[in-house]
């Protein structure tokens, strides 16, 4: 007969975001923590819903596996002594592995015989084992934890049973003053407390109780619901999959099912239906089969069964009618007023104390956004547009319906913004210069869009990092590594010739920022996610590094130079050039010389590397400008041979002082040549391997 566990964790209603992860972390512990104590089982598989975290092992081992290890002790010349006889260490040994001194054998390792002995250790039962398992539950973490009665356990929320069973039998633990046993509850509201014999039965069991423990075949069942809906509606409904997920941790017997609200409230935008629906209420929007119009209804999720589900729907429709009703109030107050209005309301609302309002944060957009315009050298229609853009993007913020939805700043912008007369383009960018909203979101389409953008989330970031509010750990409140991502995203998008210490200057003049070690932690925080983008792009670190040592500069050009060395990183042809790089680099760092005489040539190759270098630079230089990095690399290498004759027929070191120090003013001058690329000293080159 095989053996078989199942721990389940009875909870007050998790919130559905912790769900996932604290499930995951169930599974992921208690399989390393069966590895780890050499316990063997062939499968184990987790459960959840958000009233219980389980677990369910297949066929575990009565007894851990039994371990034989041979340890071996010193060398057979320092464990015997001259005589034969045993020494001190080879006591010492044995003792200390719990052995006697007849335990003792010889084996050979490399050529020198040294002496082992064999330990075994015994595995216990496994049922004396697992009431540590408490451990496991103890340490789930949740980004949010609360404590309750007197006990100093903390848990997200509190705990109301326990379920330990090895087979039929109990195993004994508690956790804050639940004893583990063999009961388990049902649906809160359709099912009973039953009593589980078998951990096989345990999901027939909440099944025929109203509980669909596994949280795969809810949304499963909640898809195919929505399905058959659709077939009988004849209408198709927007499944949104981060919401689908969230509904499934919501309930534990779900019954779809659909309402309806009145057509009138079809003329608020679209985005405000959606989101109080989906965003406030949790329902799926509902659209036309053939023209794709959002239709007057709506579909959501039950936790239980069909019965009286009419009153379930009328409910819901109630509630959804009176939000709705608010948006169109909402909507209708907010269009009485003017841009203006809404701006100067602005005067009154603190973005952040130490940095001061959003209406002065707006005027330092508009001066950024008049610098960084005229530094892209943008068409007029362009600047004209991003200056409009800058001078109002904020003002939705003060509207009744971006106050009750947040969600829709910057979109209800651009839909008052139509309504207000703006320019097309204007109200497009309004919306726009909040992307992307996650890492990897969309970005801006239009010039005035990105570079509102780039300018209000460059002064979020200056601002903050200036008066000390710098991301630490997971800790990063106003999102400032997400919007850092999005600056470098959008200038390699539009492919715009500003290295991002010119636009950092921008800011730095704006903030009045002397401080170099502000500008230093500054300048570190971009780099540090550049790093992140490059390494996304399946960049090494050591060519991640070598791009950004000595800043980011232009970032689609430093993205293209770091996938063209990573390329040559591998590639077998280019390691005559390498050395050649590498080798000069290496000796140009540690000598700063800059003056060249070529009158203190003396051979040949001194000549030809002088020349070449000449060549180079003035190419080199033109290249940079035009931000071809394949032309410019090409140009480095023509650089090698060159380097190769100079080191074979010239001793750099000379006895001549004036000779020595003007070989390394040419071995400097190269080396900067080559460091502007790349610090090529900084990569491992594969071939040397």
């Amino acid at each position: 007969m095989s053996n078989n566990v199942l721990v389940e964790v009875g909870i007050e209603e998790l919130p559905a975001r912790f769900i996932d992860d604290a499930e995951k972390q169930l599974l992921t512990k208690t399989k390393n923590w069966l590895t780890e104590l050499n316990i063997a089982f062939d499968s184990i598989k987790s459960y959840s819903t958000p009233r219980r975290l389980a677990i369910l092992i297949e066929n575990i081992a009565e007894y851990q596996t039994t371990i034989k290890e041979e340890v071996r002790g010193p060398q057979v010349k320092i464990a015997k002594d001259d005589q034969g006889n045993w020494t001190k260490a080879a006591i010492g040994f044995t003792k200390g592995q719990g052995k006697e001194l007849a335990d003792i054998y010889t084996k050979e390792v490399k050529g020198t015989s040294y002496i082992f002995v064999e330990k075994k250790m015994e595995g216990k039962k496994t049922a004396h084992i697992l009431p540590d398992i408490k451990q496991i539950i103890a340490s789930i973490s949740f980004p949010q934890t609360m404590r309750w009665g007197s006990d100093s356990f903390r848990f997200a929320r509190p705990l109301r049973w326990i379920v330990a069973l090895l087979n039929d039998q109990i195993i004994p633990f508690e956790i804050a003053h639940v004893t583990a046993s063999n009961v388990t509850y049902g649906h809160r509201f359709l099912g009973e407390k039953s009593t589980v014999t078998n951990p096989l039965e345990y999901e027939t069991i909440l099944e025929k109780n109203y509980v669909i423990i596994d949280p795969k075949k809810r949304e499963q069942l909640i898809v195919e619901q929505m399905k058959q809906l659709e077939q009988e509606q004849n209408f198709h409904i927007a499944v949104n999959d981060s919401l689908l997920n969230e509904v499934r941790n919501l309930v534990e017997y779900p019954t779809v099912f659909h309402g309806t609200f009145a057509d009138d409230f079809l003329r608020l935008p679209e985005e405000t239906l959606i989101t109080s629906m989906q965003e406030h209420q949790r329902y799926f929007p509902v659209r036309d089969i053939n023209s794709n119009r959002l239709l007057p209804c709506f579909v959501s999720v039950r936790n239980g069964d069909a019965k009286e589900l009419t009153n379930v729907v009328r409910g819901n429709e109630k509630v959804l009618r009176a939000r709705l009703a608010d948006a169109t109030f909402f909507y209708e107050e907010d269009r009485k007023h003017s841009i203006h209005f809404f701006i100067d309301k602005l005067k009154t609302v603190v973005f952040q104390e130490k940095i001061g309002t959003i209406y002065e944060k707006l005027n330092k957009i508009k001066f950024m956004t008049k610098k960084l315009s005229e530094d892209l050298q943008l068409e007029t229609k362009n600047r004209t547009e991003a200056m409009r853009t800058a001078e109002i993007c904020k003002f939705d913020l003060m509207t009744d319906m971006v106050n009750e939805f947040p969600e829709l700043q910057g979109i209800m912008g651009e839909k008052y913004a139509l309504y207000y007369g703006e320019d097309q383009t204007v109200a497009q960018a309004i919306r726009e210069h909040y992307l992307p909203v996650q890492a990897n979101g969309s970005l801006p389409e239009t010039i005035a869009g990105s570079v509102v953008s780039i300018v209000d989330k460059l002064d979020t970031i200056v601002g903050c990092i200036s008066v000390g509010l710098v991301p630490t750990g997971s800790q990063d409140p106003y999102s400032l590594r997400r919007q850092a991502i999005g600056i470098l995203r959008i200038l390699r998008e539009n492919k715009w010739s500003i290295s991002v210490e010119s636009l950092l200057s921008i800011a730095y003049h704006v903030y009045e920022i002397t401080d170099k070690n502000v500008k230093k932690e500054i300048s570190q925080f971009f780099k540090s996610r550049a790093a992140f983008i490059l390494s996304e792009e399946q960049i090494e670190q050591d060519i991640i590094q070598a791009v950004l040592h000595e800043g980011i500069g232009t970032f689609h050009y430093t993205i293209e130079k770091a996938k063209l060395l990573s390329a040559k990183r591998n590639d077998p042809t280019f390691k005559q050039i390498e050395e050649a790089l590498v080798r000069i680099m290496n000796l140009g760092k540690k000598h700063v010389q800059t003056n060249i005489n070529p009158a203190l040539f003396e051979t040949e190759s001194e000549k030809e590397l002088y020349s070449m270098y000449n060549e180079v630079k003035e190419a080199f230089f033109q290249l940079t400008n035009q931000l071809e990095a394949n032309n410019a690399l090409e140009q480095i290498e023509r650089l090698a041979g060159p380097i190769h004759q100079f080191f074979e027929h010239n001793m750099v070191m000379a006895d001549n002082v004036d000779v020595k120090q003007n070989r390394l003013a040419l071995v400097h001058n190269i080396s900067t040549i080559i460091n502007q690329y790349a610090d090529v000293t900084l990569i491992e080159w594969k071939q040397h391997k």
